[in-house]
């Protein structure tokens, strides 16, 4: 295991990102970088003992790389506020990298080039690189607080303007260009732009045929039609997915209500939501999706669109 240190803010909101990654094993809140030892929270918003918030993560370099978590962390702060982030001013929330070794420093310095030379922001990045110092453990109610407060979590991501940052500043404009073109208008809505299609005025809400349904986007297998139920909701509905590591639950609390989003993890699109109304005898759970983000492959052309190893699903 490998140690990496990041500093980029609220440590809240840090702490979630790193955490989906296989090969990441542990991310813990904390602080660094100061003069005090075994500091409280109470003591670094005091701005008086030179620490910053931030995250150590414990990381297995022989499945992700330390290069990789640099580009995950990059995509979570505004590179070019060193006053702190966001809504979070002073010391205690400014933005820094903490190398463990030389070989990180070297790497943590390319990156942030990288950054500069991408044109991507028109102001000059403030992120400092810094050797790496004492870790401190923060208290235990700020760690995993995503987890533990997810409402207030969400509120506090969305309302210090972080999560709309991060959407406007770090989206991908040329992949964002290759899709609109690729897909149909309400696909992209929905996918990108967290969109919902008309209720039975869709292509798959009454699809009865056995078959696969994978991602528009980059064509992971999702779901199953021996996992899709009528519901009368006007969108197919499933019991559960092929794998539950294939998406990520994310609060939605858009629309005045408070909602689970469903995404789907490799291509981070939207698929739609996830609900505790379904067939009991099912389980319990309803994952609605939007036919926009899906694409069917019928039983019988599983082999010739290359989804053969699938065939064992549907089985009787």
């Amino acid at each position: 295991m490998a140690k990496a240190t990041f500093a980029g803010g609220c440590f809240w909101c840090m702490v979630k990102p790193f955490h989906k990654y296989e090969g990441v094993e542990r991310v813990i809140s904390g602080y660094t970088g100061g003069h005090v030892d075994n500091p409280t929270y109470q003591q670094v918003c005091s701005e008086t003992t030179g620490h910053l918030e931030a995250i150590e993560v414990t990381y297995d370099p022989d499945v992700i790389s330390y290069e990789e978590l640099l580009k995950i962390y990059w995509r979570q702060i505004d590179p070019t506020d060193g006053g702190g982030q966001f809504n979070d001013r002073g010391e205690s929330y400014r933005p820094a990298i903490f190398y463990h070794s030389e070989e990180q420093r070297a790497a943590a310095e390319r990156s942030k080039q990288e950054v500069e030379d991408s044109g991507r922001f028109d102001r000059p990045i403030e992120v400092e690189i810094r050797p790496a110092k004492t870790f401190w453990e923060a208290e235990d109610y700020h760690q995993d607080y995503y987890k533990k407060n997810p409402f207030r979590y969400e509120m506090y991501r969305v309302g210090s303007g972080r999560a709309k940052f991060i959407k406007e500043a770090w989206s991908d404009k040329k992949q964002q260009k290759e899709l609109k073109e690729r897909l149909t208008p309400m696909q992209f809505k929905v996918t990108q732009e967290n969109g919902t299609e008309p209720p039975f005025q869709n292509e798959y809400w009454d699809e009865e045929r056995e078959g696969l349904y994978v991602d528009i986007i980059d064509g992971t297998p999702l779901f199953t039609s021996r996992d899709k139920f009528q519901s009368n909701c006007g969108w197919p509905s499933f019991s559960r997915p092929i794998e539950e590591q294939r998406l990520d639950m994310n609060m939605d609390t858009s629309h005045h209500m408070v909602r689970t989003e469903v995404r789907s993890k490799r291509a981070d699109s939207h698929l739609g939501h996830l609900f505790e109304d379904g067939p009991k005898e099912l389980g319990g759970l309803r994952y609605c999706i939007n036919s926009a983000s899906l694409r069917f492959i019928p039983k019988e052309e599983l082999d010739s669109a290359g989804y053969g190893e699938y065939k064992h699903l549907f089985d009787a």
